[in-house]
């Protein structure tokens, strides 16, 4: 596996990896692809030490992050909370504290882990 270790490799990698996929999905050759998946997993683990993914330190920021995650809108991610959409949008903006039932809701149907709901209260 190929690792990088400067930021100059890491713009590089980019780089190189944007010049071969700029030639096209039909264009790229098995070696081409084989490139692509090499540098694309050293990027991965460059980022995750020198460029991590900011983790939301809030509930209501980590709700917003799971909707994301998910692809849900604020209406639709209300009718899998359970709650209105009138309540989940105050919450998300901080006019109302989150209750009981919409942290249960948002521990059983978004996954997100009772310890970082219980640190965050």
């Amino acid at each position: 596996m190929k690792k990088i270790t400067s930021e100059t490799g890491y713009n590089s990698a980019l780089r190189e990896v944007n010049a071969l996929m700029s030639k096209g999905e039909e264009n790229i050759t098995d070696e081409d692809a084989k490139n692509i998946t090499i540098l694309a997993k050293a990027i991965q683990e460059y980022e995750k030490i020198h460029h991590p993914f900011p983790v939301s330190v809030t509930i209501p920021g980590m709700v917003v992050l799971k909707m994301d995650e998910k692809k849900l809108n604020r209406v639709t991610l209300a009718k899998k909370l359970g709650i209105a959409d009138s309540k989940l949008s105050q919450i998300l903006n901080g006019k109302r504290p989150p209750d009981l039932k919409f942290l249960k809701a948002v521990h059983e149907k978004l996954g997100v882990d009772g310890n970082f709901i219980l640190e965050n209260l």
